[in-house]
């Protein structure tokens, strides 16, 4: 998910910069600004979790589903040895769609994103906004020769650094997703609390989706009922086969791109055809998902940056699998593993895990803008 640029330059930034001097909220000190008064928006529509249930006001599903997610929340320190702090243990409505939306972008002939740089997390693969009107400005003044998209993100981190503040709460924008799904999606945020690497968006991104989908099965397995089971297969089999389609197309894309007898011309025209296919082979799916409509928007502006960000949701997944695997499948002795892994170089650390990964056939993206 989406790391908020929330830094220490920042915060100081905050007291020291007036709105005068932060009138363009895309660039400059304007996007730090909107980063900072944005999260600062949304703690403070943060209240605990015990209080909006004891709220007379708030419906019954929702404190259900608080309920949940607190149970979750519990069983994220006590069985997957994740943080066990202020996070999650509070509750937002944002009265929006999305945290924040996020604008990534690639180069037309390659599935390489384009990184920026920002003191602490170092560089990235996106760039988020708050408002999804800013980040559409940003998008488009990139240049035309990218391949650029923007999409919503449900939650994010703050790898911890605002705990002490009342930690990352729980939003509206996740709240209502199948039990299984927000489970995965707490672990997930939860896990970059752990461990974070700058300038590695596929190590991290890749190690968060790896806790995520090894705690959801086990949240699964030990908790969950068979209501939720049965709403969570139905859910993760169309997840599954949407992750099929888009790591064909993805395939597909990266032989075109590197396929040296080829002039720029000609995979301009094979990409075309690539992505053709691709969006025909969707609409055949969905048929037989009796006309499902949960992925439209992805495949609407699928492009090079798209499947890129997928990219860097599923690549190392394998290889940390087979790490929890090598290390009993004990999630504090795997943490330690990943940690130690993270002090390599980042060539080394990703040749690793692709070592010690038994196939690729069933790597599997988390697909953060794909669920809305």
């Amino acid at each position: 998910m989406a790391l908020l640029r929330v830094l220490g330059a920042c915060t100081a930034m905050l007291f020291a910069t007036s709105l005068v001097g932060c009138a363009s909220p895309t660039t400059g000190v304007g996007y730090y600004w909107q980063s900072v008064t944005g999260h600062l928006q949304l703690m403070q529509a943060a209240r605990p979790v015990d209080a909006w249930i004891q709220d007379e006001q708030t419906p019954e599903a929702l404190k259900a589903r608080l309920a949940t997610a607190q149970r979750i929340r519990t069983f994220a320190a006590s069985e997957l040895a994740l943080p066990d702090n202020a996070s999650y243990r509070r509750y937002a409505d944002l009265q929006r769609r999305a945290a924040v939306y996020n604008v990534v972008a690639a180069p037309a002939l390659e599935l390489t994103l384009n990184t920026w740089c920002f003191p602490v997390v170092g560089c990235v693969g996106y760039r988020g906004y708050y408002s999804e009107t800013n980040a559409r400005i940003f998008a488009e003044s990139l240049p035309r020769e990218l391949d650029v998209a923007v999409y919503p993100v449900a939650a994010y981190s703050t790898l911890g650094w605002m705990n002490w503040a009342g930690g990352d709460p729980l939003l509206n924008t996740f709240i209502g997703y199948p039990e299984g799904e927000l489970a995965r999606i707490i672990f997930h945020e939860l896990a970059h609390q752990v461990v974070y690497v700058k300038n590695d968006t596929m190590f991290n991104e890749s190690f968060a989706t790896a806790v995520e989908r090894l705690g959801g099965t086990r949240w699964l397995a030990q908790r969950a009922g068979e209501k939720a089971k049965t709403e969570y297969a139905a859910y993760d089999a169309r997840r599954r086969e949407f992750r099929a389609l888009t790591l064909a197309a993805r395939a597909r894309l990266q032989a075109i791109f590197t396929d040296a007898s080829l002039d720029d011309a000609a995979k301009h025209q094979q990409k075309a055809a690539a992505m053709a296919l691709f969006r025909q082979d969707y609409e055949a799916t969905k048929q037989r998902w009796g006309g499902f409509a949960g992925y439209d928007a992805w495949v609407a502006r699928a492009n090079n940056a798209t499947f890129a960000t997928q990219a860097a949701y599923d690549e190392l997944v394998p290889g940390f699998e087979a790490l929890f695997e090598r290390e009993g499948r004990d999630f504090a002795r795997f943490y330690e593993a990943v940690r130690a892994l993270s002090k390599q170089t980042k060539g080394e650390r990703h040749r690793q895990l692709r070592r010690m990964a038994p196939t690729v056939e069933n790597t599997a993206a988390f697909l953060p803008d794909a669920l809305r």
